[in-house]
């Protein structure tokens, strides 16, 4: 049973300290989308391409996938708080470097530094913020971390892009603002216990990334959806403001957070949405993403700002959805000794997919127009969906035959 203090309806020492660890990974997330409404800025001030652009979203991607290969599993022995103190002085590095950003490399800089706080704290805070609540509150809490992520990465391009179009100093005020609230998040994990257990001799080393024979029918569709919608966020991240400008002839940086922001929160009403149908979410997740990319197409082609925000949602919640169905699938298929490496090698591939194909659509626009890679990118990624969708149905058809009763 509970504490007593939860039956009076007063406010109990683990719901305070359970807050404060979720705002300390809800402002290390918001940091990492910060510079997304600025793009468009930085782009003038150091005349780049598009290509660098996304490189600059993608190199984010690098820090963030080098932070989860080599310390992906070391909050098990150094303990939960340690490493979310560590992403969050890697966070306030990465703004002091977007506060003056003097050139290009100490933008890249930033960003790798972006990423690494990103990556330390996708394992880390996750997991703290779950043995932050009682036994009994789990689930909720689960859920909870899976919002205050998600919340955060949508948060970031809003609150940046509505401060960048509003308010004075367009690509300063925001950083500093990060660091006020990055200060905050660091006086407030002060005060949280630690979850996890310290090693007295730590043996630190990389994540082992392998998927197990057995966990390999449930990984490959569930990777290749996972793959497709963190593809997609990654396209809304880096290349809605130039899809905006260029081709919309929208120029209003706060739109342009708001945009972002509007996948991101679909995503997470998606992520919420599991409960009510967990048979059916990751099939129903694939074809929503699909559809929902489709639907991206169709308003680059129509040049439409309406059918954007529709597709923003369809392919947000598709994303959420089959997101986090795919990681519950494999994290249930996997041993609990191997469940990390499972799970570490899940979040990899997902990272790789938010950066490298953002940077092929870069590249793509260079070699021709926005219009076609935007429009060849959201194709390719519908294309993705069904994949894994008929990947899916394989599998479970495969072990129907296999056990008929």
């Amino acid at each position: 049973m509970e504490t007593t203090a939860d039956d009076t309806g007063a406010t109990t020492p683990w719901k305070a300290t359970f807050a404060l660890g979720c705002f300390a990974f809800l402002v290390v997330m918001f940091g990492t989308t910060l510079p997304t409404p600025l793009y468009p800025i930085y782009e003038q001030q150091y005349a780049i391409s598009q290509l660098m652009v996304t490189v600059i979203y993608g190199v984010y991607a690098g820090g963030t996938i080098a932070a989860l290969v080599l310390a992906g599993s070391w909050s098990d022995q150094l303990g939960r708080r340690p490493m979310v103190a560590a992403s969050l002085v890697f966070s306030a590095v990465s703004a002091l470097i977007f506060v003056f950003d003097m050139n290009l490399p100490s933008l890249l800089v930033g960003r790798v530094l972006s990423g690494i706080s990103a990556g330390l704290a996708t394992g880390a805070a996750t997991v703290m913020v779950i043995e932050l609540a009682p036994p009994a509150r789990r689930h909720t809490a689960t859920l909870l971390a899976t919002a205050v992520n998600m919340g955060g990465l949508g948060l970031g391009p809003l609150v940046g892009g509505l401060l960048a179009e509003y308010a004075p100093w367009p690509t300063h005020l925001i950083f500093i603002v990060d660091l006020v609230l990055l200060a905050l998040a660091a006086f407030g994990l002060a005060q949280v216990p630690e979850t996890g257990t310290v090693a007295r001799h730590p043996k630190l080393r990389p994540q082992n990334l392998t998927v197990p024979p057995e966990v390999r029918g449930v990984f490959v569709p569930a990777v290749i959806a996972g793959f497709a919608g963190f593809a997609v966020l990654g396209l809304f991240t880096a290349v809605t403001p130039a899809f905006l400008g260029k081709i919309l002839g929208l120029h209003n940086l706060a739109l342009t957070g708001l945009v972002v922001c509007i996948a991101f929160s679909a995503s997470t009403l998606g992520q919420l949405f599991l409960g009510l149908v967990p048979r059916m979410a990751l099939p129903l997740g694939c074809l929503l993403l699909a559809a929902g990319a489709l639907v991206v197409a169709a308003a680059i082609n129509l040049e439409s700002l309406a059918v954007l925000i529709a597709g923003a949602i369809l392919s947000g919640f598709g994303q959420g959805l089959a997101f986090r169905a795919g990681l519950t699938a494999v994290a249930a298929a996997s041993l609990p000794t191997r469940r990390g490496e499972v799970t570490s090698t899940f979040f990899v591939m997902l990272y790789v997919a938010i950066s490298l194909p953002v940077i092929g659509v870069g590249l793509w626009a260079n070699l021709r127009d926005l219009r076609s890679a935007g429009i060849g990118f959201a194709l390719i990624v519908a294309a993705l969906s069904l994949m894994a969708l008929a990947a899916l149905l394989f599998d479970r058809r495969s072990r129907q035959r296999a056990d008929p009763g």
